[in-house]
């Protein structure tokens, strides 16, 4: 970073229905790409944008949080106005805020909070398709919360990990996972952890539903997570009913181990 620079952190909500994840790709638009062109447009400086999470196409963000270096003197509380100007309609930044010189969006969070909905009926919902899974047979509630309980806390998710991952260290620790019934057939799924394996957080909703349908017990989660094994683990379930709903930088969300909804 050089003296006169600036660095801009960004909090950004998108539906990622008809992008390619958020990693930028030569050959396919995604979130990335498009902030980076438009800060392009904006500051006339081709920059490097650093996102916190590489949420994959598909998933959703209410909370995706970026950083971004600028010489640009554009005052930081017009950025979200200029950007949005120069992005299309299903991505938005709802606040910027310039910060320390050494803050890095991805390496400084210290937790996440992961929304995963699923519609539960015998029909689908025109209304929530884009953001929602349709399980069109009956779930076992009692059994899904007995299943997150035995899941919750520290643990190595090597069984929750898709392959293709050079990650070594699979111990992660979620100290939140839960399943509300919001509204009849309306179902949340709330994850939160320090960190997550290549598609963990949907191979524990697919691994929940599993349950939830009578093809897993409760009682099978912690031999699944001593295995290791994928294959012991449910399957995973489609991006859409993901979204990245916070990201902490609070160091207390580590001390204390506890929620922050």
């Amino acid at each position: 970073m050089k003296g006169n620079e600036r660095n801009i952190k960004l909090l950004v909500e998108y539906d990622g229905t008809d992008w390619h994840g958020w990693q930028i790709q030569p050959n396919a638009p995604t979130i990335q790409g498009e902030l980076e062109a438009a800060i392009l447009r904006v500051t006339g400086e081709p920059r490097r944008v650093t996102g916190s999470s590489r949420t994959d196409a598909g998933v959703h963000a209410a909370g995706q949080v970026c950083n971004f270096y600028t010489t640009s003197r554009i005052p930081t509380e017009r950025i979200p106005y200029a950007l949005n100007a120069n992005l299309p309609p299903s991505i938005v930044v709802l606040q910027a805020e310039e910060v320390a010189p050494e803050f890095h969006a991805r390496y400084d969070a210290v937790g996440k909070r992961y929304i995963y909905e699923i519609i539960n009926r015998p029909l689908p919902s025109a209304l929530r398709r884009r953001y929602s899974y349709h399980v069109a047979r009956p779930l076992d509630l009692a059994a899904m919360h007995r299943a997150a309980a035995m899941l919750q806390g520290e643990h190595d998710f090597a069984a929750f990990q898709a392959a293709g991952s050079s990650v070594q260290n699979t111990v992660r620790n979620l100290s939140h996972l839960s399943v509300r019934e919001v509204q009849p057939g309306r179902l949340l799924i709330c994850v939160e952890g320090n960190g997550f394996l290549y598609n963990m957080v949907r191979i524990l909703v697919g691994t929940l539903v599993w349950v939830g349908s009578g093809r897993l017990g409760p009682e099978a989660m912690p031999q699944i997570l001593r295995s290791r094994d994928r294959s012991q683990a449910g399957p995973t379930a489609p991006p859409q009913g993901l979204c990245l709903e916070k990201v902490f930088y609070d160091r207390t969300y580590l001390d204390t181990g506890k929620t922050l909804r």
